[in-house]
């Protein structure tokens, strides 16, 4: 710890907390991510938490946090150290309301683009969540906390009866103690899109027994009920990613990304035919698109 200075508390869960600290030796700012105290003497915890260093450090992309090195205090206290990302998470952008169709499908893209590099090393995330979801001011994210990470096809670690995730985005296959694969990943992103259009997700809001019969037998409300103005082939979108079935989803991350890449640049076009129709029939002055419209159009169309 000799060249971390710690300056404040940014975050805490089950399995670490984290604190906004400097690098002395580098002068930049970094994230500490601690192994709570209270196991540290508790091995199980201690080989996930050296685990999830060691997924997330070999994973080199924009949209995944980087994690430099996992050390020890001169007390015992094991820590990580990443990358800073300065701004919220997406579960507090959600908080204060649903998103516009366009910032969600952004959103999708990229989490989707970090989600394939993981899959292509052959990393399941297993936790896909607004929580772990980190955006920055420019809207650029990163996703953070691979701590329930697995080789995809391996046996579950579950116990019986124990389920090891975050219960509202878990997939069907997760709560019956399945191997899982990259493709539960896509039904939690699936979770997280229903809930960045309507603000909440789609199988109830807290961690009981009604929700787990709901994620099993259930579909949610159909968005068209709650967001008549999504585009029906997001909607389509979703709710493949929702499909009990795993083998009924998007067979890989890239032909999600393939779809989601599509609807977006469906939007961009109609919007922007919808704008000069205005501008034909009314001849007045037709104002700028907003922000985040004009930058998906900018984004869009730099990569063709």
């Amino acid at each position: 710890m000799s060249h971390y200075e710690i300056l404040e508390r940014i975050g805490t869960g089950g399995m670490g907390v984290v604190y906004k600290a400097r690098d002395t030796a580098l002068n930049r700012l970094v994230a500490l991510k601690f192994l709570p105290s209270r196991l540290t003497g508790d091995e199980e915890a201690t080989r996930r938490f050296v685990e999830e260093a060691r997924t997330a450090s070999a994973l080199d992309h924009a949209h995944i946090c980087t994690v430099h090195e996992i050390s020890q205090t001169a007390d015992g206290l094991l820590f990580m150290v990443m990358s800073f990302v300065p701004g919220e998470t997406l579960k507090e952008r959600i908080a204060r309301g649903p998103l516009p169709v366009e910032d969600t499908l952004d959103i999708a893209i990229q989490l989707t683009e970090g989600l394939m590099e993981a899959h292509e090393h052959g990393i399941a995330h297993r936790d896909v969540k607004p929580g772990n979801v980190l955006i920055t001011p420019e809207d650029r994210l990163k996703i953070v906390d691979f701590g329930l990470a697995s080789l995809v096809g391996l046996p579950p670690e579950n116990k019986p009866g124990l389920f090891m995730g975050t219960l509202l985005y878990m997939s069907p296959e997760q709560l019956r103690n399945e191997p899982v694969d990259h493709r539960s990943d896509l039904w939690s992103l699936g979770v997280t899109m229903y809930e960045m259009l309507v603000g909440r997700p789609p199988f109830g809001t807290s961690d009981d027994q009604p929700v787990v019969h709901a994620i099993l037998y259930e579909a949610p409300r159909p968005l068209v009920e709650l967001r008549p103005e999504v585009p029906a082939e997001l909607v389509s979108i979703i709710d493949r990613c929702l499909r009990k079935d795993r083998a009924e989803r998007h067979r890989l991350a890239v032909d999600l990304y393939r779809d989601l890449v599509r609807c977006r640049r469906h939007l961009v076009r109609a919007s922007t035919a919808a704008l000069h129709q205005v501008s034909s029939t009314t001849h007045v002055p037709v104002p700028a698109p907003r922000r985040g419209l004009a930058a998906l159009a900018r984004r869009l169309f730099s990569r063709r």
